[in-house]
């Protein structure tokens, strides 16, 4: 139940490049309160945020600008890895926009959940194919992208070995082929 004074709190948890340390995972699920203007800021942060691996935003009422503009921070961010959008309330549009971000557009983005919206399951299973090539291609040598040749930054992300944290396989929904751990 956190609203857009919340959003605020949280993105001062997200410093830019170069600053502090900040979230390495952040969850932020089923919250309506917050506004467009509390997502436009995360997504601003998001972009510009030197840690931040894991972001899930499932069971928001989202809708197709807001994650537009997360597409736009997802494809910013050198980081992001994960990105829950399970129920949010997407299109086919926001899929096409997702589409053209890892088609075209170099990021280290490796899951994506679209779950539980309105996009059609072929979308789903063009997005996760690329995804899962952008991994298949950086295990061979070069670590090119095959369809359009654009390179995808590989980011390695580990807990905290120190840490006494539970690892928990958390599907995409998107296929099998598709499985992140994510920190509890």
């Amino acid at each position: 139940m956190l609203g857009d004074e919340a959003m605020q709190l949280i993105c001062g948890m997200l410093p830019p490049d170069g600053a502090k340390s900040g979230l390495r995972e952040l969850t932020l699920s089923a919250n309506p309160a917050i506004t467009t203007k509390g997502w436009a800021r995360l997504a601003i942060a998001v972009a510009h945020s030197s840690q931040l691996r894991v972001l899930n935003l499932d069971y928001n009422p989202l809708g197709d600008q807001i994650a537009g503009m997360l597409a736009v921070a997802v494809s910013s961010s050198r980081t992001l890895e994960v990105l829950d959008l399970e129920g949010t309330g997407l299109t086919n549009q926001s899929a096409q926009i997702f589409l053209d971000m890892v088609e075209n557009y170099p990021t280290c983005l490796r899951v994506l959940v679209l779950a539980e919206n309105s996009i059609s399951p072929e979308l789903q299973q063009q997005i996760s194919d690329l995804l899962s090539e952008g991994e298949e291609d950086e295990d061979k040598e070069g670590g090119a992208r095959g369809s359009g040749g654009v390179a995808r930054e590989k980011t390695t992300w580990l807990p905290n070995s120190n840490s006494s944290s539970q690892m928990v396989l958390v599907t995409s929904g998107l296929g099998d082929s598709l499985l992140a751990e994510t920190e509890m």
